[in-house]
């Protein structure tokens, strides 16, 4: 087993006070004695295996905190200098500077009167003590995984916050090689392709108002050992990493790596994923932007529908594990009258199905808007897919689509009845989506979250993904990201609120009910274990 630290010299008055804090290797032996909770966790990239090592801070009244790794953790010698926004001008109308280390954001805020204080979160900001000089940093920008509305945003708003607030000039992208290589590479890969671009703030001014991502993106190609190889070598000290769970896996992969040599490299995880899926913070950057967008679309699907006989407009969204994005578009839009999302089984024919609830819809209205998530339905396809155990580099499965076959089985079974001519009509905005510009309330959070990612960096925490809690934004230990997805919980209010504003059927038999049930119960005994874990329980006491 590795030591704690690389070396046994005294530590500085910051890294004493860290390594006061209890830490705790419990998560891996918590799920060997807990086989079910890895089943609700969302693919892993493959041969990505990070030890998952929390640091747990105990305090009066059930107070936990989830803290995330420093510097001084194993390199506890660390010189400290003054944070350089004390001279910035833009920062001196601001009352408070910094933000106090024991400041702290509570993972629930709903509580009853006896409740525990439970789970916290390290509050993201500014501190007063930095641990590297601005002249110093040499630092990365990376992005990986698929698409999303804001990637450009981040990275400019990295870099503009790495120069503007801390004097950094040294900025690199790790860009993608595409022109010179027989392979594409960017994200992960691009490591491997020494292909960087400078960034500074003229190069990045403008990319804000156009989508995609000017570094270039991929999914897959992780090598831990010639990624850090390669930080090693070029002397980055900062490494931010933009991209979804799997990406966050990496960061993951790679920051137990640079611990494990004894780097001083901070390793900041950006979580971009447009699902929304990413488990613990509130929002992903984009969602809002593609909620946004996919209005477009059902608005066109109604226009439509409403234009022909019997009409039917059917829009696919994105949504492969869960279904935010259709569920928030059905409520934005109004014009919805059913939302298929993969947490919520249905059935097409027989009492109470699909078929039968769009004929009576039909039949009352004379139209009709159906939204479908990507992922919806895959069971009922399962035997005509033969991609259904095919991954692609990220390890996620690859789907049949799921509106054209739904498009196809609605009018194959209007065909079979032959009493209601119907005009279907589909539509597939999701590339559209993904690829433009993040709007105004994206922008504003992109912005955020890349300043306190640069602030954690620079005040030497590392291992952590940056992310809005409670309306707060907090630093997040990788392994509280990446250990389970975030879904849609049908037996909540939020769900019931969409059955009531388009009327459709639930589709769930009892058995769905007790299964959601079970899953919402699962997610929270996972939460439960954790609190336990630090409070000192009999499961601890075991381990």
């Amino acid at each position: 087993m590795k030591p704690d630290r690389c070396d046994s010299k005294p530590h500085s008055s910051t890294g004493s006070q860290i390594l006061r804090l209890e830490v705790r290797n419990f998560l891996p032996r918590v799920r060997s004695s807990l086989p079910s909770l890895t089943a609700a966790a969302s693919p892993t990239m493959a041969g990505i295996k990070p030890e998952c090592t929390l640091k747990i801070v105990k305090g009066e009244f059930g107070y936990v905190l989830e803290d995330v790794p420093h510097l001084t953790d194993y390199l506890p010698d660390l010189p400290t200098y003054s944070n350089p926004l004390q001279d910035n001008p833009a920062y001196s109308v601001v009352k408070q500077y910094f933000v106090d280390h024991d400041d702290t954001v509570p993972k629930k805020v709903v509580v009853q009167k006896e409740s525990p204080r439970g789970i916290h979160f390290r509050r993201a900001g500014p501190r007063q003590r930095v641990y590297f000089e601005s002249d110093d940093v040499l630092a990365c920008i990376v992005t990986c995984g698929g698409l999303c509305p804001g990637l450009n945003t981040v990275i400019r708003e990295i870099v503009c916050g790495l120069s503007y607030m801390y004097g950094v000039n040294h900025i690199l992208g790790i860009e993608a090689d595409i022109l010179n290589s027989k392979e594409a590479y960017g994200g992960y890969r691009g490591f491997y392709a020494r292909n960087t671009i400078q960034l500074s703030p003229k190069s990045v001014n403008d990319i804000h108002k156009r989508g995609g991502t000017i570094l270039g993106t991929s999914r897959g190609g992780h090598d831990t050992s010639k990624i850090v190889d390669n930080i090693q070598d070029r002397g980055i000290n900062q490494v931010y990493i933009i991209g979804g769970d799997g990406t966050q896996k990496g960061a993951a992969a790679i920051f137990e790596e640079i611990r494990r040599r004894c780097l001083k490299v901070s390793v900041v995880g950006i979580p971009k994923t447009i699902d929304n899926d990413i488990a613990i913070i509130d929002k992903s950057f984009g969602f809002d932007t593609a909620v946004e967008e996919a209005q477009r679309a059902i608005n066109a699907a109604h226009v439509e529908a409403e234009s022909g006989e019997n009409g039917i407009g059917v829009v696919k969204l994105m949504g492969r594990y869960s279904g935010f994005i259709a569920m928030y578009a059905t409520l934005a839009s109004r014009d919805v009258d059913c939302c298929l999302i993969p947490e919520s089984p249905f059935y097409l024919e027989g009492k109470g199905g699909l078929f039968e609830y769009i004929e009576k819809t039909l039949k009352e209205n004379g139209h009709m808007v159906i939204v479908v998530a990507e992922g919806a339905g895959q069971d009922l396809i399962a035997e005509s897919m033969k991609s259904m155990e095919h991954e692609d580099a990220s390890g996620n499965k690859l789907l049949l689509d799921v509106g054209l076959w739904l498009s196809q089985r609605i009018k194959d079974y209007f065909a079979r009845r032959q009493r209601m001519v119907i005009n279907l009509k589909y539509i597939d905005p999701t590339y559209m989506i993904r690829a433009i510009p993040s709007n105004a309330s994206d922008n504003v959070y992109c912005t955020l979250l890349a300043q306190s990612a640069v602030h954690g960096a620079m005040a030497g925490y590392t291992g952590f993904t940056v992310g809005l809690v409670n309306g707060r934004h907090t630093y997040i230990p990788f392994e509280r990201v990446t250990e389970q997805g975030n879904k849609v919980i049908i037996t909540d209010r939020m769900w019931a609120r969409l059955l009531s504003s388009t009327n459709q059927p639930s589709f769930l038999s009892s058995k769905d009910v007790e299964e959601a049930d079970s899953a919402d119960d699962l997610q929270k005994l996972t939460v439960d274990k954790t609190e336990s874990l630090g409070n000192g329980s009999p499961i601890e006491n075991a381990i």
